[in-house]
């Protein structure tokens, strides 16, 4: 896309640390049964050491340049990266800058020059190596990257805070490789987003409005007409302006009626008729990605992710897109398209059971496809380092299953090779957010886990995106002991009827708002889960969102749609009826009925889920003298991020699970984790009494 992607959403709670081969949906007995029996007729895969799941991957950021002629991205060197450019018409990629700690990398318009954002600064460099502007981003201004400038043949758009005594406004800049700025607007209200004109002018922009979102169309004087008014439940992202007056966009605005439902591509007519020009024809997923074609702007390819990974040209790429796509069946492909005479495409090749993507350039004259960036092309060592094989690793599968009020309800499965389901321990892991999902991606920690010979269970439940905005939101507002905990705890019962699991020893783990789930599970129903592992988990959902709005970083997002998104949600703590609710079905409330063991990791930083929370909930167990374990880094966010801490979560969280589910014994940790648990282990279980200081052990 030509769009920078920053961090929102709903709560933006992360799902879990790290960041499936793909087959159809399995909502059938018979699919099932075919694919159980298919792995387990497989070689059992051997046991691998932790670190070829905490391994990160080894390129990032790989981009085609608008012209087809050049393929940039950074490379993994250690505790930096490298910036490499490689020709796509033949000869080694070179480096471009040594070390950086930029995390993503953007064309210019021309393919001359290329932007490299960190988390605290924004650089320019040439293809020629040739430094060129350096910006810090964030600071009192709270400057962010918006997207590449369109109109211009090198230059990037960017949104700036501007204080007003007790108030505040918002630029619009306009900044070239050379740092030359140009303020092309200024408003008293957050700007999401625009669309520029072939002149360089801004003609539509949307904004936040008080409880809401808003598009309008912006006048040659910049005079606004409101043309979309957006409720909390809808989204849309502006990709680009055509010079008949209509605007490209993606989004799910408008009502059922009109498609309203799904996120998908439109066309927003001179006359601000709304047009649906791509959508899933499969009917259940949103749009996750959409490639424009960089000379016309046109939209060329449209990806959805949230069941099986599909992707399909649109219009006169129809037959292109599907002809790669044959060549990878069961594949999940990206393309990013060149534009010119020569141009190549760059291909991405994904799976549950590739850590790393496999890349390849296409000629759309020929229909050709060659390797690069992978182990066949010219990077190997980046891309293949610790990586495990593919045979030693999970299948993925596409599930679904109706919940008892008949919603049907979507998820992953992961089964074990060489392992029989019906014996294995089954675990359900939940993810993040909510207003988050599961994709048909590669993760690590469900990997790690189905390497120790657990199932694993990735549910979608309702109020997971990814399925529509009426899925979002079906829940209600019933984020305790109510709909969406049964749809989890349903799913796991419906594995469990079609012979999939040991019935004795079911575990359920997850992160944020998964590890609200987890203290959810194991206090309302012992009779299924055994255990529980849950990381930086809110233990009262109702306090957590009030924290989270008057406290946490959420709560000073500049958009101030928060607290209109969850009232939405019927999630707004503030309100003391939903705070009530939410507080009496709570974890934290309902405390003296916890009795299976848990393990509970979290940030002493963590600016999303408060570290007092946290800790009073754990202090409320140790005095009902519940089995509980505490692991806290001390300057942690809400997930950790150093290596160390990264591995004591995944060695804490098999530890507990071996311990009660069964399996095979933990790799002994190393000098190092052992002291980072001697340390970090504020109360320690029996699992733990090993690692702990005497003054910890419970």
């Amino acid at each position: 896309m030509t769009k920078f992607r920053g961090l929102c959403g709903t709560l933006a709670l992360l799902a879990l640390l790290f960041a499936p081969t793909q087959v159809p949906a399995a909502d059938s007995t018979t699919e099932l049964r075919t694919a159980i029996a298919s792995q387990r007729a497989l070689p059992r895969a051997p046991q691998l050491p932790r670190a070829a799941f905490l391994e990160n991957r080894g390129l990032a950021a790989v981009q085609l340049s608008p012209g087809g002629d050049y393929v940039a991205y950074l490379r993994e060197q250690g505790e930096s990266r490298s910036l490499f450019l490689l020709p796509t018409a033949g000869g080694r990629p070179r480096v471009l800058i040594a070390r950086t700690q930029a995390d993503q990398v953007y064309w210019s318009r021309d393919g001359r020059w290329l932007f490299l954002r960190a988390p605290k600064w924004l650089v320019s460099v040439s293809v020629t190596g040739r430094a060129g502007v350096r910006v810090p981003m964030g600071g009192v201004e709270r400057r962010g990257t918006m997207k590449i400038d369109p109109s211009q043949p090198a230059a990037v758009l960017l949104r700036e805070r501007v204080g007003m005594g007790k108030g505040e406004r918002w630029r619009i800049v306009r900044m070239d490789v050379q740092g030359k700025r140009s303020v092309l607007r200024e408003d008293p209200r957050w700007v999401h987003d625009v669309a520029l004109d072939a002149h360089g002018r801004i003609v539509a922009l949307a904004r936040f409005e008080g409880a809401d979102n808003a598009l309008f169309r912006v006048g040659a004087k910049g005079a606004l007409r409101e043309v979309l008014h957006l409720t909390p439940k809808e989204k849309l992202d502006l990709l680009a302006a055509m010079p008949d007056g209509s605007l490209l966009m993606s989004g799910n605005p408008g009502s059922a009626a009109v498609g309203g439902n799904f996120n998908r591509v439109l066309r927003l007519a001179p006359d601000n008729t709304l047009q649906t020009l791509h959508e899933d024809p499969r009917h259940e997923a949103d749009l996750d990605e959409v490639v424009l074609d960089p000379r016309t702007s046109m939209p060329l390819i449209a990806s959805y992710r949230s069941t099986v990974a599909a992707t399909y040209g649109i219009d006169g790429a129809q037959a292109l897109v599907a002809g790669i796509a044959r060549r990878f069946p069961g594949r999940d492909i990206g393309v990013q398209a060149g534009s010119g005479p020569r141009a190549q495409w760059l291909v991405s090749e994904r799976a549950p059971t590739l850590r790393d993507p496999r890349w390849y350039l296409f000629d759309p004259r020929s229909g050709q496809t060659r390797p690069i960036l992978n182990r066949k092309g010219l990077d190997e060592a980046a891309t293949t380092a610790h990586a495990p094989q593919e045979s030693q690793l999970a299948r993925k599968l596409a599930v679904s299953y109706l919940a008892s009020d008949g919603l049907r309800v979507h998820g992953f499965l992961l089964l074990p090779p060489g392992v029989d389901p019906a014996r294995a321990p089954l675990v359900a892991q939940v993810h993040g957010g909510p207003n988050n999902h599961f994709r048909t991606g590669y993760d690590g920690v469900a990997q790690f886990l189905a390497n120790r010979g657990y199932v694993v269970f990735q549910t979608n439940f309702r109020g997971s995106t990814g399925h529509g905005r009426a899925y979002t939101f079906a829940p209600n507002g019933d984020y305790g002991n109510g709909r969406v905990q049964r749809d989890i705890v349903e799913g796991v019962r419906w594995l469990l009827a079609q012979g999939i699991g040991d019935k004795e020893r079911v575990g359920i783990v997850g992160h944020s708002f998964g590890g609200y789930s987890t203290l959810l599970g194991l206090t309302f129903q012992p009779e299924l889960f055994k255990v529980g592992v849950a990381g930086a988990p809110p233990a009262d959902l109702g306090w957590g969102m009030r924290w989270l709005i008057e406290a946490g970083d959420q709560g000073d997002l500049p958009d101030r749609s928060l607290k209109h998104t969850l009232a939405a949600l019927s999630l707004d703590a503030t309100d003391p009826a939903t705070y009530a609710r939410l507080h009496a079905q709570s974890p934290q409330a309902n405390a003296s009925k916890m009795r299976r063991p848990l393990l509970i990791m979290a940030g002493g930083a963590d600016r999303t889920v408060a570290i007092r929370e946290v800790a009073a909930y754990t202090a409320t167990l140790k005095t009902l003298r519940r089995p509980v374990t505490l692991l806290v880094e001390p300057n942690g966010g809400h997930s950790p991020v150093a290596p160390i801490p990264r591995e004591a979560y995944l060695f804490a969280m098999e530890t507990m699970l071996q311990k009660h589910l069964g399996g095979p014994a933990p790799e002994p940790p190393g000098q190092r984790l052992r002291a980072y648990l001697r340390e970090n282990l504020r109360l320690a279980g029996p699992e733990f009494r090993a690692f702990a200081n005497d003054a910890t052990a419970d």
